[in-house]
């Protein structure tokens, strides 16, 4: 079969997505790629497909055991031979696998890059055909990425012991210039075909909320919704919020790495077959998770960086279906981020000046997370410049483009904060945002009496402002260049006087009281093919979404399929599902539809 019978036959698409079928091609073609796109973009069907045309057994090297899991059980259930390595593996399992490799019945093998120094698995690498390694999440090959991993420096190792070089192709959702670099470089590639599609998922809905209640405010969004993660930076918030949750009534599990492997596995099974309505997690839950149906990512805290924060709240609307990633923000935050990052890196084999190094890295990320979660401008448009992409206008799809902000001139109030950092610089005085806030605010104190702040022409100018807005507008002119604090203490810039002098504006993004973003109902007929989903997947023992995705049940509502030849234009039906389950479901829409008359 060519590429796209492949396509068609075991995924049921009728043409390839942005940059699948470049990738494709050059690695028929026996190039190396290095490609970047989206979670939800299609990055594994850029190396299965050429794994099913070519001769030999693909190896995919995966970080987590969960990713495997996943994408093999999905591969099975559409008639692909595949198979996993993991520690997770009995004996009998393992050599299961070895034996139906040398017979050459297996078109993936899965293996986690631990498992590279292995001298069995060595040993059935080097005797079987590999024409292809494709390496997922390269992105954790570079110690400028945010999941750097010191297995994954030796698969380059690993590749030059085969006894022929296969094609070479990395892939990752987020990589910076620097990262990309490192992966050409660590990985080895040889003159990579390279491509970015672009990061932005035209599908996700982006919001910051500072509620004074976090609890209250996870409740509201809980809501009537089923399947959503909700992330948190520490263990101890993870079990605090779980337990919550199961209080108000919430069916929720729990996930992190101080849990058993068993207990981890119960929590992530019941999520991925919907028999909880949410998880809660730290980071060490989802790379790789494959449950497509995910309508809404929830950060009960700040990640410590944005690539983080992008590639975790990707896991959200895989299936190209709407969905929702809220962000809960909190001064409290960053100093919970800073002392992770302060310990990030102790238990590495990194040198003293190499921790330093990307402990520096880390607080500078940090910043710019942080600065994500004040800005009230577009917040898709901050995301997308972050990762060097350009996006010239405001997308109308997050939190502070869609009724969340209002414009206004905050001039002569930017004029008076200015003018008490300039009144005391004449009396030779400089001194943090706090104390200058208090002097605007006419706040009478012993430090201010002390100092005779009391005497300033600004003191008190400002005391009708509401200390909120006041804080806000001196952040912003902080963030803009207007002042600049050397450690604790403002300064006046070149940029100020120019503001000064010209009789310049200073307009500002204020955010409005925080919206629900409408969730779309499903109708009658998607709740009942979600139904027989259900069924048919718990008879399997296999998760809903491997059965049939959100966005292939909605294809199904919106095309109403009367027969198998009409079912196969529902993208994401191939003939495999279509034999399989198609009959079952065409039941359901015809049955359904006599209801409502002819289509």
């Amino acid at each position: 079969m060519d590429k796209n019978e492949v396509l068609h036959k075991y995924f049921g698409h009728s043409g390839f997505r942005k940059g699948q079928e470049q990738i494709v091609d050059n690695i028929l073609g026996g190039r190396d790629c290095l490609c970047v796109m989206p979670t939800g973009a299609g990055k594994s069907l850029c190396f299965q497909i050429p794994a099913l045309v070519m001769n030999g057994t693909a190896l995919v090297i995966s970080p987590l055991i969960s990713l495997m899991q996943c994408q093999v059980e999905d591969l099975r259930q559409i008639g692909i031979s595949a198979a996993y390595i993991n520690s997770s593996l009995e004996s009998e399992e393992y050599f299961d696998i070895c034996r139906r490799a040398y017979a050459g019945e297996l078109k993936l093998i899965y293996a986690a890059p631990e498992r590279l120094s292995s001298e069995s698995f060595l040993k059935m690498c080097s005797e079987i055909e590999i024409p292809l390694v494709a390496i997922d999440e390269a992105h954790c090959v570079s110690h400028w990425g945010q999941d750097f991993r010191p297995s994954y420096l030796k698969i380059a190792g690993f590749i030059r012991t085969l006894k022929k070089r296969p094609v070479v192709a990395a892939f990752t959702a987020t990589a910076t210039y620097a990262v990309k670099s490192d992966i050409k470089r660590l990985l080895e590639l040889n003159d990579p075909f390279s491509i970015t599609t672009g990061f932005d998922r035209p599908n996700l809905f982006f919001e910051v909320r500072k509620p004074e209640s976090k609890d209250d405010e996870l409740l509201k969004i809980l809501k009537n919704v089923s399947g959503a993660i909700v992330y948190c930076s520490t263990r101890k918030n993870v079990e605090n919020v779980g337990e919550m949750l199961l209080r108000n009534g919430i069916k929720a599990a729990v996930y992190h790495a101080g849990f058993t492997s068993e207990e981890r596995k119960t929590a992530q099974e019941d999520f991925l077959h919907d028999r909880v309505d949410v998880i809660v997690a730290t980071n060490a839950f989802g790379m790789g998770i494959d449950k497509s149906n995910v309508p809404l990512v929830v950060h009960y805290n700040i990640p410590k960086d944005l690539e983080s924060y992008y590639q975790e709240a990707g896991r959200a609307g895989r299936d190209g279906s709407p969905a929702r990633c809220i962000l809960l923000y909190s001064k409290g935050d960053v100093a919970i981020a800073k002392f992770m990052i302060e310990r990030s890196h102790e238990d590495s084999e990194l040198s003293f000046e190499e921790q330093n190094e990307l402990k520096k890295r880390d607080y500078i990320r940090l910043k710019k997370m942080t600065a994500y979660c004040e800005t009230t401008a577009c917040l898709r448009r901050e995301i997308l410049l972050y990762f060097g992409e350009n996006y010239p206008h405001n997308c109308k799809n997050c939190g502070n483009c869609v009724n969340n902000v209002e414009v206004e001139d905050v001039t002569v109030e930017a004029q008076k904060i200015l003018s008490c950092v300039y009144r005391l610089k004449q009396r030779g005085k400089t001194e943090n945002i706090n104390v200058i806030k208090n002097i605007l605010l006419g706040i009478s104190d012993s430090y201010s009496a002390q100092n005779g702040y009391e005497t300033l022409s600004t003191f008190g100018i400002m005391k009708n402002v509401k200390p909120k807005r006041l804080q806000l507008i001196a952040e912003h002119l902080l963030k803009e260049g207007y002042i600049e604090q050397d450690g604790q203490i403002c300064v006046l810039t070149l940029k100020a006087d120019e503001f000064i002098k010209k009789k310049q504006t200073v307009i500002m993004r204020f955010e409005k009281k925080s919206i629900e973003q409408p969730v779309p109902e499903n109708n009658e007929l998607f709740e009942k093919l979600k139904a027989l989903r259900k069924k048919t997947a718990a008879a399997l023992g296999v998760p809903p979404y491997v059965v049939f995705t959100d966005a292939t049940l909605l294809d199904m509502c919106a095309l109403l399929p009367k027969n198998y030849e009409e079912l196969l234009r529902v993208s994401g039906v191939g003939v495999r599902k279509a034999e399989r389950y198609g009959k079952k479901f065409l039941l359901v829409i015809n049955e359904y539809y006599k209801k409502t008359g002819p289509f």
